[in-house]
C-alpha cells in the first residue's frame, strides 16, 4: 500500500523538492525550449532554486566553486527560464530555457566562440572513442 506521504509527493500539487535525499543538491538537465537540445547538466540547492524561481533566470550551485552561480553573470550568456519540470519523486529537474546570448559551455569552438551546449561529442560505439558531433565542433 502506498503511504499518504508518497502519494502526495508523487500525485499531489505541492512543490516539495527532496533536497535531503541527495545531500542538499538536485540534478538539473537544461534544455533549449525551441529545439529540445540538451545544453548542460548542473545542480541546484534550495537557495539556487529559490533564486531561479524569483528571477526566472537559471541559477545553480557550483560544486567546483562551492558557490551560488547565475549562468551569464560573467559571460553574458544567460538562460531565461520558460518552464521547470520536476520528476515523480521531486528529486530531479529539467529547466526548459531560452538562450540569451551565444551558448552555455565554458569551452570554445574552433572559431573561438563559446559552444552552445556542453554536449558536443559522442562516443563512437564501434571504436569506443570520442568523436565530435557534426556542426558542434
Amino acid at each position: 500500500m502506498i503511504s499518504d506521504i508518497t502519494n502526495e509527493l508523487e500525485e499531489g500539487l505541492a512543490l516539495a523538492p527532496q533536497f535531503d535525499k541527495r545531500g542538499g543538491l538536485l540534478p538539473v538537465a537544461v534544455q533549449e525550449t525551441a529545439t529540445g537540445q540538451l545544453l548542460m547538466l548542473a545542480s541546484v540547492n534550495k537557495e539556487a532554486l529559490s533564486k531561479t524561481l524569483a528571477t526566472k533566470m537559471a541559477t545553480f550551485w557550483s560544486t567546483s566553486r562551492n558557490a551560488l552561480w547565475t549562468k551569464g553573470e560573467t559571460s553574458g550568456d544567460y538562460l531565461s527560464i520558460d518552464k521547470i519540470l520536476i520528476d515523480c519523486d521531486q528529486d530531479a529537474l529539467v529547466y526548459q530555457v531560452t538562450l540569451v546570448g551565444n551558448g552555455v559551455c565554458h569551452t570554445y569552438s574552433k572559431e573561438g566562440n563559446h559552444r552552445k551546449a556542453c554536449f558536443y561529442r559522442e562516443i563512437d560505439l564501434e571504436e569506443n572513442k570520442l568523436a565530435f558531433i557534426k556542426d558542434m565542433q
